[in-house]
């Protein structure tokens, strides 16, 4: 393996330890090395990273930009709906408060979410109307071939096996049914950018990071066929690069952190990070367009 850089969690600063970003001089697949434990690895998740959402409580001005900036996952996901062209149910896997899917709900869809944490299931249930499971996909209660559409936003690059979790979704998908997966892209011109302080490697919390050709490989390895790719996500890669540059003043990142701010200045750091993502749009687009956006989406077929 070759030795890329240390790099350190800048984002809700868990630790003061540095970590080391290794890639594969075989495969060339980026990660940590070495993997934390999993008893260290819980310590580098805040208590409420997996939902944030204020116990589910968000202004009407937060839900409208969650619903705006969540179209580009939306459209992804109705268009992989239509092409497995089964019962149609979809699930979430990781699914947070279960906006997303409660978006797809309102839009006549059947859908299903699984996340770890139990306070984000609670949410989906409580909040969103969203029918939600606490536990891994592992431990999902469902038949084999029940789902038409499962779907991992920024849920890969998080685990030690990810090809566990594709085997099980091979098993619970119908014959033709879709995989949709979204990542960080570990080929993107942000990463080559920013470097160790890209948002994307999100330092200690990615285990791997992935290319487009790391999960085309992984994905026919465990039965399934990419059919359709995406390089922009108007939710994601503005604000990457916004974090990249100033992690200090991401909202979700300071909720957590618990910052103690006035109005005015949260307002002000707000509209700084709105800034920065509204420079950032144009450089998103051009380098999706290039295919080298800083995540990349993907729809798989499962294969007979």
């Amino acid at each position: 393996m070759r030795s890329l850089f240390h790099a350190s969690d800048r984002l809700y600063r868990t630790t003061e330890k540095s970590f080391l970003v290794v890639e594969c001089k075989r495969c060339r697949l980026i990660r940590l090395y070495p993997k934390p434990i999993p008893s260290e690895l819980a310590t580098y998740y805040p208590s409420d990273y997996w939902h944030s959402d204020n116990g589910g409580r968000i202004t009407a001005i937060e839900e409208f930009y969650r619903r705006l900036v969540s179209l580009d996952h939306i459209r992804f996901l109705e268009g992989a709906i239509r092409n497995a062209a089964g019962n149609g149910l979809t699930m979430d896997v990781g699914c947070g408060g279960a906006l997303l899917l409660r978006l797809l709900r309102e839009r006549g869809h059947k859908v299903l979410g699984s996340d770890f944490s139990l306070d984000a299931a609670a949410i989906a249930w409580g909040q969103n109307g969203v029918p939600a499971f606490c536990g891994t996909l592992t431990q999902a209660p469902l038949r084999d071939a029940s789902v038409s559409v499962l779907s991992m936003f920024h849920v890969l690059e998080h685990l030690y096996k990810p090809d566990e979790y594709l085997a099980v979704a091979h098993r619970l998908l119908e014959p033709g049914g879709r995989l949709v997966i979204q990542v960080p892209n570990a080929a993107s011109w942000q990463f080559l950018v920013f470097g160790e302080n890209w948002n994307g490697i999100d330092v200690p919390r990615h285990i791997h990071n992935f290319r487009l050709s790391d999960l085309n490989v992984l994905l026919d390895r465990c039965g399934f066929e990419t059919v359709r790719t995406k390089h922009f996500s108007l939710r994601d890669n503005p604000a990457g690069f916004s974090i990249s540059l100033a992690p200090g003043l991401d909202p979700m990142a300071r909720r957590i952190r618990k910052i103690k701010e006035t109005s005015a200045q949260r307002l002000l750091k707000n509209l700084a990070h709105l800034g920065l993502m509204a420079v950032a749009l144009p450089f998103s687009l051009v380098e999706a367009l290039c295919r080298a956006g800083s995540t990349v989406m993907v729809e798989a077929r499962k294969k007979p």
